[in-house]
C-alpha cells in the first residue's frame, strides 16, 4: 500500500515515462500532508528547471501556486488576473 506522496510520484513517473514536453498536473498536492506535498512541488520544479519540461498545474493550494513561475487566476470561468514572468 502506497502512501498520498507515494502514489503522486508514481503518477507523475508514469507521466513522464513517454518524455512529453508538456506535463499537466491536475491538483498534484491534493489531499497530501505539507511534507508531502513540498516534495511533490519540488519534483516538479526539478523537472521543469533541469529537464524544460513546461508544466501547467491546475490549484486551489495558494502554496502550490507560488511555486509557480507564471500564475492566471480565474473566476467564474474568466480570466481576471495573469501574474509571473512571460506574461502574454
Amino acid at each position: 500500500e502506497l502512501s498520498g506522496g507515494q502514489e503522486q510520484r508514481v503518477a507523475i513517473a508514469r507521466a513522464i515515462v513517454a518524455d512529453p514536453g508538456l506535463l499537466v498536473a491536475d491538483e498534484p498536492t491534493g489531499d497530501l500532508a505539507r511534507e508531502a506535498a513540498t516534495q511533490i512541488l519540488d519534483l516538479l520544479k526539478n523537472l521543469s528547471a533541469e529537464f524544460g519540461k513546461t508544466i501547467v498545474m491546475v490549484t486551489h493550494d495558494a502554496v502550490a501556486a507560488e511555486a509557480a513561475s507564471r500564475t492566471l487566476h480565474l473566476e467564474k470561468g474568466q480570466l481576471v488576473e495573469a501574474a509571473g514572468a512571460a506574461q502574454s
